[in-house]
């Protein structure tokens, strides 16, 4: 009986998206420089309560938005809520290739994560990751409420306070890749 309540947990999670499921194995091991990147990261993500999540119309053109994402998970993976008829969802349906970038104004650093996105409309899961507020935006949460699971591949910082300042020359933030 679990197995059988497994796997329909596991085809419900993904039942929304119609891109094809393919994360990638999460590493687990990390130099000592990526290691220090990682905590500073997970400081700045911490301290920006709030982050952008950006994703690209039919036409690649990308577009922009503040979400209130909860905190990263295991492999920075990341959960956020979204009304159902949002522009977002057609977005994510169409491309999955997305960034989340949080900025901490008081430090002037940044984190950008880039991975995949999917769609998740199962009643467990949804119940799991709820937010007290959050009924003024969702008062139907059956229906009007829908996750979005960001899965990183990739993650950038710029931290001057930490002296990650990137490639003089370019500009070029700090890079730890998160998955193969």
């Amino acid at each position: 009986m679990k197995k059988g309540l497994y796997i329909f947990s596991f085809s419900l999670i993904f039942a929304c998206t119609t891109t094809p499921i393919k994360e990638k194995k999460l590493k687990t091991t990390f130099s000592l420089t990526e290691a220090a990147i990682l905590t500073e990261a997970k400081s700045i993500i911490e301290s920006s309560y709030y982050c952008t999540l950006i994703t690209q119309d039919k036409k690649g053109q990308p577009k922009a938005r503040i979400v209130e994402p909860f905190l990263p998970e295991k492999g920075y993976t990341v959960w956020m809520a979204t009304n159902p008829n949002s522009r977002k969802v057609i977005q994510l349906k169409n491309n999955s290739k997305t960034t989340l970038h949080y900025f901490d104004k008081s430090k002037l650093a940044y984190v950008s994560l880039m991975g995949d996105a999917y769609l998740v409309d199962d009643a467990i899961i949804k119940a799991q990751k709820w937010k007290e507020g959050w009924e003024k935006f969702y008062p139907k949460r059956d229906t009007d409420y829908l996750l979005i699971k960001f899965v990183p591949h990739t993650l950038e910082l710029i931290s001057p306070s930490k002296k990650y300042l990137g490639d003089k020359i370019t500009w070029k933030p700090h890079q730890v890749l998160l998955r193969k």
